[in-house]
């Protein structure tokens, strides 16, 4: 299990990532015309700067929603290996089975 700090950290970046989200699309969207000046340019990517870091949807980690387990999370089902590998054997994931030959 991971520390619940971890987790809570997690769910912060989480919120702050759909917060930010508008404004920095907007801005990348302007980066991106061809008329843009230097200058202009050079604003905009402080202005990007300025956003907080953990905005960034690339500094979000997927975890097991039961463990909070950072590794080997299948994303379809937001479940870490083992726990999904548990949830199988029980029969809870409908359609899952384990593959046998």
């Amino acid at each position: 299990m991971a520390k619940s700090s971890i987790i809570q950290r997690e769910k912060k970046r989480a919120v702050l990532v759909l917060k930010h989200s508008h404004k920095r699309k907007a801005l990348k969207e302007k980066l991106k015309t061809s008329g843009i000046s230097t200058e202009e340019a050079a604003v905009l990517r402080k202005k990007l700067q300025k956003l907080p870091l953990n905005s960034s949807p690339t500094r979000q980690r997927n975890r097991c929603a039961l463990t909070g387990r950072p590794r080997g999370v299948y994303r379809k089902f937001t479940l870490g290996r083992s726990k999904l590998r548990k949830a199988a054997m029980r029969g809870d994931i409908p359609g899952l089975t384990k593959a046998s030959w």
